[in-house]
């Protein structure tokens, strides 16, 4: 697929709060777009304005002003809403139903006959692995259960776009590893994930393209390997480089130990320098690659611009 899933441009809105009923600003000229196909990630502190930019693709609430696009048709335009999927941060499901009764019933709100919800449901249990526990009732499911189970009921209309607040909170590391598998195996089916989280690492591991929102603004937004490039840097790793580390300190910026190599940071106009040296001194070369920062580093750095 190819063009915008998702296009938001100079979005505002603000709510009423307090005594005096001043109106606060909970999104201010917000812009963002996601590409057909791409897990995209939108990250900010809390307060950030994450949550009503949600509210508004899912036609919840209404901007202020700004315009928008999903799925190609206008912001609240309603013939979109069944081409979408959505799983809340907390959702909540019917303790008395099992989950394949539970995935019948969503079928069901969307108009699929019989053999459709059948189908459906048996292949997206199989996928998100709650084949074996479908007979169970919900209000036996772990958290993690749940979110998986979540994702399934998000995906029973077969959409296009499937919309994820903080699909990993409160999981384990087992639990956030079988996400994050599900999310790299929805985007091989061809669909666009946009995600909502605070987990930095997850989002580092799977997204496309993320969008750093702060006091309602977005502050950073792009390609995420753009983001984390490290300008005039260069990653050079060799073997044995550490024994030759006197012939190569004036020509690094830094130097350590990984998995048994040795990872030299470069400035990109001294790589040919280095590589002749490590020539000279027959070292085995493992990569070349640019320098990049955590995703951490980046959100750290794009707060603080603002003074947070």
């Amino acid at each position: 697929m190819t063009g915008s899933a998702v296009k938001l441009e100079d979005i505002k809105k603000s709510y009423r709060s307090g005594f005096s009923r001043e109106r606060k600003a909970a999104v201010e000229g917000l812009s963002l777009e996601v590409r057909s196909g791409e897990i995209f990630g939108l990250l900010g502190p809390n307060g950030a304005g994450k949550t009503t930019t949600l509210k508004i693709l899912l036609g919840i609430i209404f901007p202020d002003d700004g315009q928008g696009t999903v799925l190609g048709r206008p912001l609240g335009d309603r013939t979109s809403y069944s081409r979408l999927g959505f799983l809340p941060e907390q959702p909540y499901f019917y303790g008395f139903l099992t989950a394949e009764n539970g995935l019948d019933l969503y079928g069901k709100f969307f108009g699929l006959n019989k053999d459709e919800r059948a189908s459906r449901s048996a292949r997206l249990l199989d996928m998100v692995g709650l084949r074996r526990g479908s007979h169970l009732t919900l209000d036996k499911y772990s958290k993690g259960m749940l979110q998986r189970f979540g994702i399934a009921q998000a995906l029973i209309n077969d959409p296009e776009l499937v919309i994820m607040d903080e699909p990993s909170s409160g999981l384990d590391p087992v639990g956030q590893k079988e996400i994050r598998d599900i999310l790299v195996r929805l985007k091989e089916d061809g669909k666009t994930i946009f995600l909502s989280s605070h987990q930095l690492s997850e989002v580092e591991n799977v997204c496309d393209s993320v969008s750093i929102v702060n006091r309602g603004k977005s502050v950073r937004n792009g390609n995420l390997s753009d983001l984390l490039a490290v300008e005039g840097m260069t990653r050079v790793v060799l073997r044995g480089a550490l024994a030759a580390k006197d012939s190569l300190s004036s020509l690094v910026r830094k130097i350590e130990e990984s998995d048994g190599a040795t990872v030299l940071e470069v400035n990109s106009s001294d790589v040919y320098r280095v590589l002749d040296v490590a020539r000279e001194l027959e070292l085995e070369l493992v990569s070349i690659e640019p320098s990049r920062r955590t995703l951490e580093d980046l959100f750290m750095e794009a707060i603080k611009e603002q003074g947070n």
